[in-house]
């Protein structure tokens, strides 16, 4: 990667980050339109309780989510002796069919089953990808590699997501998703163009990837990913009618506030990746005590505008703030399997995807309002930080011999 111009590396960049901008808008877009996507597709539903076909509708989040999880580990283990290059477009062409597909299938049980077809190649996509940005910038990169990917899907919920919502506002979701599976092909035309080759990392088998299972702390930093920023996603997945129920909102304003989380996301990305290189125990801990403070904020003043958009603001930032260590964290726990390192961190936090979203339809189904999603998510956050904490302090009375390891740069 020595030998890349200043240009080249940086368009090489860009395009590894536009295929996580289409990420963002795939996976957040739905959040958007849940209202528009229960009308259309469960209309008898939505006429008889508004609320329990929103949150039938939230099957949309879930399965993505369910798909996330399934691809990335199984992905990971059957492509280690493919070049990453190779395999970042093997994926985003998978994108571009899975999505193609969500935007046409007639009823709602065919359109989750493109769903989740198209989100097998999610968490690997983030994985592959992150480590060719890692590459592509040198050693002592990882938290950055997995920002610049991860910023993609920042920019989204800046930028696109809200662009994409008015968009399937004014001439349906279906409109929306083909235009996310036009992100897509030309995410693919500028990855072929300017990424260079690379080969697989030396020494990769899918037996070295499963190896990474055998470690107890492996599992129980999925599983602090997965409970912990969960929260998140109990917020976000139903701030749509938090906007418009709650707050008091028209439809027209839930894009602004999808851009207000989407800043607060493209923020924490990019002090988040700085920060777990120079730090990374410390970014954990800061990023699951952000999240419970923020999400315990946009429960409280979400009520009014302001409190809205800045809780909103707020909540994002933290959500992404903790994504780069936490991976970095999951490669530190696996070694030698880096690209399952990442897609475990990507399926757990998909797993998180989907609890949040199932369990604050839960909520809201049982007539708590749509605010006690936020508080369920306090709650889940809470639980992600003790796990983290539980996590360090086995680093601590590990012997020498099985201490963690620090992360390998790609």
């Amino acid at each position: 990667m020595d030998t890349l111009t200043a240009g080249r590396r940086w368009a090489a960049l860009i395009a590894l980050s536009l295929g996580g901008f289409g990420l963002g808008l795939t996976e957040f877009v739905a959040m958007g339109l849940l209202p528009d996507i229960a009308r259309n597709l469960l209309p008898e539903a939505y006429a008889a309780s508004e609320p329990d076909a929103l949150a039938w509708a939230g099957w949309m989040i879930t399965v993505y989510a369910l798909g996330v999880v399934a691809g990335a580990p199984t992905i990971a283990v059957l492509t280690t002796r493919v070049p990453r290059r190779r395999l970042v477009l093997w994926l985003l062409a998978l994108f571009v069919a899975g999505t193609t597909a969500s935007a046409l299938a007639p009823t709602f049980e065919l359109v989750l089953a493109a769903r989740f077809v198209a989100a097998l190649a999610h968490g690997a996509y983030f994985g592959a990808a992150g480590l060719l940005a890692a590459a592509i910038l040198g050693p002592g990169n990882q938290g950055r590699g997995v920002s610049i990917v991860i910023g993609g899907l920042t920019a989204a919920n800046l930028l696109g997501v809200p662009l994409i919502t008015v968009l399937g506002q004014t001439h349906g979701w279906r409109a929306a998703y083909l235009a996310v599976a036009a992100v897509f092909g030309l995410s693919l035309i500028a990855v072929l163009t300017t990424v260079p080759p690379m080969s697989a990392a030396p020494g990769g088998s899918p037996r070295a990837e499963l190896r990474a299972f055998r470690s107890p702390q492996v599992w129980l930093v999925a599983l602090a990913v997965a409970v912990g920023t969960s929260g998140f996603f109990a917020v976000n997945s139903y701030i749509a009618p938090i906007t418009t129920h709650v707050t008091g909102l028209s439809e027209t304003t839930v894009p602004w506030v999808l851009a207000a989380m989407g800043l607060g996301m493209t923020v924490g990305i990019a002090l988040g990746g700085v920060a777990a290189d120079r730090d990374l125990r410390r970014s954990v801990l800061l990023g699951f005590a952000g999240l419970i403070t923020t999400t315990a904020f946009f429960a409280v003043a979400a009520g009014s505008a302001a409190g809205l958009v800045v809780g909103a603001f707020l909540v994002g930032a933290a959500s992404l703030f903790i994504v780069p260590a936490l991976q970095s964290r999951l490669i530190a726990v696996a070694p030698g399997a880096q690209l399952m390192g990442a897609a475990v961190n990507q399926s757990s936090l998909n797993i998180a995807n989907s609890i949040g979203a199932a369990l604050g339809g839960v909520v809201i189904a049982a007539g708590w309002g749509y605010l006690a999603s936020a508080w369920l998510g306090v709650a889940l956050s809470v639980g992600g930080l003790v796990l983290a904490l539980i996590s360090f302090r086995l680093d601590r009375t590990a012997t020498p011999a099985a201490a963690v390891p620090e992360p390998v740069p790609a």
